[in-house]
């Protein structure tokens, strides 16, 4: 599947939905207190089956793709937009890399990782702002084994650092992916609001699940 498509692939979606049942079950998060006036928050979509995908994070005319925190986003010098630009070789010499902001399907460095993105401006993120598109997504294939829920039965979809340990973070997003006998689904208008609830610095916990408000859509 080549990137024009994917993306012909989710602008149809609507067309060829249909009412199957998907086993996607909604959002989740964790969240850790870096201890520096700093917040990380790692954002999953949930399964319920190992063989469960999530293939990718879009906006379209139709579904708006926003996501903004209220302290706004750190951003590594040696970092970058998403998963595919983090070089794990450079965490010895520059640590901070670890807390960069990005976005990903399933992994979190660029080892092994075949994810690809089209039609989003990443400048406002780069600079520690918002991520809005209506005509972009991040995505990777079917074939790429980092799309799948697994064991732990979620696919990590972004990590974000946060200036104030009092910052949130929200969003609304739509995905598409497949589950049960390979069946493509699409969830449009998932909203999330996280904030950081983590006793003591270093504390890594799962937070819960995110409310879901959206419209479902499957063919």
């Amino acid at each position: 599947m080549n990137i024009k498509t994917l993306s012909m692939t989710i602008a149809a979606g609507s067309l060829l939905a249909t009412g199957a049942m998907a086993d996607y079950t909604g959002m989740s998060y964790e969240g850790v207190d870096n201890g520096d006036g700093t917040w990380t928050a790692r954002i999953f979509v949930n399964f319920d089956a190992a063989t469960d995908e999530l293939d990718a994070v879009y906006g379209d005319a139709d579904n708006l793709l926003s996501i903004s925190s209220t302290g706004g986003f750190y951003q590594n010098a040696f970092g970058g937009n998403t998963s595919a630009d983090i070089n794990p070789a450079l965490y010895a010499a520059f640590p901070s890399l670890v807390n960069d902001s990005w976005v990903t399907i399933g992994l979190e460095d660029q080892v092994g990782n075949n994810m690809l993105n089209i039609g989003i401006d990443w400048s406002g993120f780069e600079a520690g702002g918002d991520i809005s598109t209506d005509n972009g997504t991040w995505f990777a294939t079917p074939d790429d084994a980092q799309v799948l829920a697994g064991a732990d039965l979620r696919v990590m979809m972004g990590q974000f650092t946060m200036f104030g340990t009092d910052s949130s973070i929200s969003g609304l997003i739509n995905i598409q992916g497949k589950v049960g006998d390979f069946e493509t689904f699409q969830e449009t208008g998932i909203a999330f609001d996280y904030s950081m609830a983590v006793p003591a610095p270093g504390a890594l916990a799962l937070l819960g699940l995110a409310g879901v408000a959206g419209r479902r859509r499957r063919k």
